[in-house]
């Protein structure tokens, strides 16, 4: 029977590893595959080679084919309808979103790589519903992309073939040739630009389970250091991340801003009829920046939440167990933060005690000095974790600025306003 026993502990044991490194493995298809993705748009700087095919392509893709597009598809009417300027402007706003993504992203994979630049291994092995809410955000991560990308892709597409039919060309084929050329370089800028907010939304959104997974440590019977240790421990990788993303998020929130304001301007200076072909592009351009920012700030308030949240629960954990502990007391003993019932300090039995209660009682032993001085001491260390966690918040700052709700507001109040000029200038229809 020893041997039966034996050799079913073993069984298990081995099928509990087999699990664990099959969803490992899930796991690192899931980062495989977003590494390929990122590689495919050239963020990952990992040799001289990489580094410079992905920089060529930029040059090439990002940049000379939507400019000779600007330049040398020449119609009398374009300056007219201020085509020319307004495209100008559309991609040098364009340009820089992309380029600042590409530098920034580039430089963090290039230095800390995908695993940790996402803080995936710290936990590796360890627990397994980690993994999954890995996989589930790795995938989230590729459906906010399609979910943002394809509907403006309609749209890019939907006015270049306006401007084409309006800005004829001979031959035909050559006005086929710019819509192509046109749409393949825009999905490039846009991919590169939602792409690094997208990742730096995924970071946010890992760590966010970690600060959401640190309250159920309450529920265990651990010691205070414990818990003190694991929120130095968060705060210090989200320390890290405000670092190395506050440069990238800085500069696209300006450009993003500057390039809101220059499409008012331009939109409301204009004397002339706005439309589908020389205003359209200011619609599509500001949702895609618009896009990109909300992604950046929805990460980062979120993470800035979870971390200032854990105050609110530590503190509400604090009073379940100091109120639990003082109706333990009034009636017995207390030990290590629970309730044992005993004999009343007066000697005097309660009421509602049963025959076998009355057994039981010569068993509970009665306070003592150290009971209490153990139970005082716990007090304190709750105490003193709780008010450690009131005055260390935390969240995401950006040199110093921490990016909480009420900074969320604003800036997003501040972007949409301008949106909704630039997309109410754009899709109003003027009748002379």
């Amino acid at each position: 029977m020893e041997v039966d026993e034996s050799s079913t502990e073993i069984s298990l044991i081995d099928t509990a590893a087999t699990q664990s490194s099959s969803e490992d493995v899930q796991l690192d298809k899931y980062l495989q595959r977003l590494e390929l993705f990122l590689r495919f748009f050239g963020f990952c700087h990992y040799s001289p080679l990489s580094f410079t095919l992905s920089w060529l392509s930029f040059l090439a893709i990002g940049l000379a084919v939507p400019f000779l597009i600007i330049e040398f598809s020449y119609c009398s009417d374009c300056e007219k309808y201020q085509i020319r300027v307004f495209e100008l402007e559309i991609f040098v706003c364009q340009s820089l979103l992309a380029a600042i993504s590409l530098l920034c992203i580039s430089h963090n994979l290039r230095k800390y790589g995908v695993r940790r630049l996402l803080f995936v291994d710290r936990y590796r092995g360890h627990m397994a519903q980690f993994r999954d809410l890995y996989i589930h955000k790795i995938h989230d991560f590729f459906r906010v992309l399609a979910l943002w990308t394809l509907p403006c892709l309609l749209l890019k597409t939907a006015r270049e073939v306006a401007r084409a039919i309006y800005v004829r060309h001979d031959p035909w084929w050559q006005s086929v040739g710019i819509v192509i050329a046109s749409v393949v370089s825009w999905t490039y800028l846009t991919m590169i630009f939602l792409s690094g907010t997208a990742l730096f939304n995924l970071v946010c959104n890992l760590q966010v389970i970690h600060f959401e997974s640190y309250g159920k440590l309450l529920e265990r019977d651990l010691d205070v250091s414990v818990y003190i240790e694991e929120h130095i421990r968060l705060t210090h990788y989200l320390s890290k991340i405000s670092h190395r993303f506050r440069i990238f998020l800085l500069l696209e929130f300006l450009v993003v801003t500057a390039s809101l304001f220059v499409a008012l301007l331009q939109t409301t200076g204009n004397h002339g009829i706005l439309n589908l072909i020389n205003g359209g592009d200011f619609a599509v351009s500001s949702i895609v920046e618009l896009v990109g920012i909300i992604l950046c700030l929805h990460g980062a308030a979120k993470i800035t939440h979870r971390a200032q949240g854990i105050a609110s629960v530590a503190s509400r954990w604090h009073a379940f167990v100091t109120c639990n502990s003082n109706e333990g007391s009034q009636g017995g003993t207390v030990t290590n933060g629970r309730n044992v019932e005993a004999v009343n300090p007066t000697g005097a039995l309660p009421m509602y005690y049963s025959e076998s209660d009355l057994e039981s009682t010569d068993y509970v032993p009665m306070p003592t000095n150290t009971q209490l001085a153990s139970y005082m001491s716990s007090y304190h260390k709750r105490q003193s974790f709780v008010t450690y966690l009131q005055s260390n918040p935390g969240g995401f700052t950006v040199f110093g600025w921490t990016i909480d709700r009420i900074l969320i507001n604003t800036i997003f109040f501040i972007e949409f306003s301008l949106f909704s000029f630039v997309l109410g200038k754009t899709i109003t229809i003027t009748t002379r």
